[in-house]
């Protein structure tokens, strides 16, 4: 035992002697003064993994946290992998979010490629991670990095890593990214001079705003009243900027949550999703009345839309990320969109069935945008998780600027119609089955506790859920027919209602998902009410079954 503490405090001792940021070098040696061996050993029992998501994770000093230490060593052996594909003197465009660090690693990042021998440039502030994809295209970049952590909890920071087709690493470039990572011995091995990189003007934020007008049709509406918050982070010049460019009402700001502040003071997490992170833009929407309220993550890379709802408390209700991907794939369609619409598996199949009523291509992949960016002839993808790609030749991601100007199009052209974003979900409903889903998320302290859950329901994979038996039950892990493997369980179930359950850990968050879906037939108005209530009681049934299943 006293070994191993020994050892714990001599790598700490180590780390501490090479760390080049005061605060996380402050923090390390109060630790090791006090020997707790502990604290230590959180930070130091292990490596962050660099994976297909780059890194994430809470900052703080050791290999166990974000900090300019690991983000260097990152930084250094995406270099190291850029060279050996061939990119000797390519171009590495960096971005950042106003998070706690974000800008330091991105200097950090910039310094690490230049004295590797490639060039590097940063945008010029804190932008939105959008504009950082379209950067990559725009500017013929090798590569970008975005330093952001979305819209995880406000001590976490992370670092996002895309190749020079603008899209997120897959496979097998990350592993190689970390193989090259691991070979970086000391810091004192990766030059890292004080200059020789460029700092971007507002030319690459004009350019793409200039591209924004590809995603609206000329001539169409745009009296759509909107209230908008950032929350917290760093969307609202962009979006003001873009909603002022194309001629919609200048939006009514959430002022508590309008500007970046990396404490996220008014919201417990700063994700749309999460209990109680729309409550100041509803109360705003009350003293207002507008027509739809609209919300970016931090990053601003996803949206969020809430629309008017009596039977609410609050007089508004969110829109599921598969209503909103729904909606806009409809308006898409409308608008006479071609090409192949795709999503990830843990999205509505409504998508599906949408672009096969309109003869357009329609494609499944693994979760995340790194997957649905590279299918062949993408016109538009999304999913659930408030992600929507509207405009993949700008920017091969998902774009919550550029997908609030879209629902701001789609609801200035119901609302000359007399109508709402509520009544062309019904009119889907009506045409394609109202297609109901939710979702089961624990948070968890003790990442085990999700790979406990996997295992048992691996070991022990239920027979019925919700009453339905289980009919069907992959394990994703050995890939399927279309898709690659990936840690993930499906379930389809017995009867006319077409339920489907994926259950699959978080790959940025330390959660266990469970995504639900059920389609309960409707032919009439009338029909939709007790459709959705009988959509919601299978829902629920299934979540406590599944939760039961899995031990949670």
């Amino acid at each position: 035992m006293q070994e191993a503490q020994d050892d714990l405090i001599a790598r700490a001792q180590a780390w501490l002697a090479e760390d080049p940021d005061p605060e996380t070098a402050a923090e390390l040696a109060a630790l090791v003064e006090a020997g707790d061996t502990a604290a230590l050993a959180e930070r130091f029992s292990g490596t962050l993994q660099f994976g297909t998501a780059g890194l994430r994770g809470e900052i703080g000093a050791g290999p166990m946290r974000m900090n300019r230490s690991v983000v260097i060593r990152a930084a250094a052996g995406l270099a190291a992998y850029l060279k050996a594909q061939g990119h000797a003197d390519g171009l590495v465009v960096v971005g950042y979010d106003a998070r706690y660090k974000s800008a330091d690693f991105a200097r950090d990042t910039a310094a690490v490629m230049t004295g590797a021998g490639l060039r590097a440039a940063v945008l010029p502030r804190p932008l939105p991670t959008p504009v950082l994809a379209y950067a990559i295209r725009h500017l013929g970049a090798v590569a970008g990095v975005e330093v952001t952590a979305s819209h995880n909890p406000p001590r976490d920071n992370g670092y996002k890593v895309y190749l020079g087709d603008g899209s997120q690493i897959v496979s097998p470039a990350d592993a190689e990214i970390a193989a090259e990572i691991g070979r970086v011995e000391t810091l004192a091995s990766v030059p890292r001079p004080d200059s020789g990189w460029e700092e971007l003007g507002d030319e690459v934020l004009e350019a793409y705003l200039a591209r924004t007008d590809a995603v609206l049709t000329p001539g169409s509406p745009r009296g759509v009243r909107t209230v908008y918050t950032a929350m917290h982070g760093v969307g609202k010049d962009v979006v003001m900027a873009a909603f002022a460019r194309h001629g919609f009402p200048t939006p009514v700001l959430v002022a508590e949550q309008a500007e970046p502040d990396p404490a996220f003071p008014t919201v417990a997490f700063p994700n749309p999703e999460e209990p109680g992170a729309m409550d100041l833009s509803f109360a705003k929407a009350a003293e207002v009345s507008p027509d739809i309220v609209i919300a970016n993550d931090p990053d601003a890379d996803r949206c969020a839309v809430a629309v008017p709802d009596d039977a609410a408390a609050t007089g508004w209700r969110m829109l599921r990320g598969d209503e909103v991907g729904a909606l806009l794939a409809a308006h898409l369609v409308h608008k006479g969109a071609q090409g192949v619409f795709a999503e990830s598996i843990v999205s509505s199949s409504l998508l599906g069935r949408i672009a096969d009523a309109a003869g357009v291509g329609y494609e499944e992949t693994l979760t995340g945008f790194k997957w649905i960016a590279r299918v062949e002839g993408l016109r538009y993808g999304y999913e659930e998780a408030l992600g929507y790609c509207v405009d993949p030749e700008g920017v091969r991601d998902k774009d919550g600027v550029t997908a609030a100007l879209l629902v701001a199009e789609l609801a200035s052209e119901l609302k000359e119609q007399g109508r709402t974003l509520t009544d062309l979900l019904d009119d889907l409903a009506m045409a394609h089955g109202l297609h109901a889903t939710d979702q089961l998320s624990v948070r968890v302290s003790d990442l085990s506790v999700i790979a406990s859950a996997m295992a048992q329901l691996r070991a022990e994979p239920p027979t019925a859920l919700a009453g339905l038996r289980v009919v069907s039950a992959e394990d994703l892990t050995r890939g399927t027919e279309k898709l690659p493997p990936t840690d993930g369980l499906r379930y389809y179930l017995d009867g006319d209602h077409k339920a489907r359950v994926i259950v699959r850990p978080s790959g940025t968050e330390p959660k266990l998902k469970c995504y639900l879906e059920v389609v309960v037939p409707v032919t009439e108005a009338s029909d939709l009410a007790p459709a959705r209530a009988r959509g919601q009681e299978i829902l629920d049934a299934i979540k406590k079954d599944l939760a039961a299943a899995a031990g949670m």
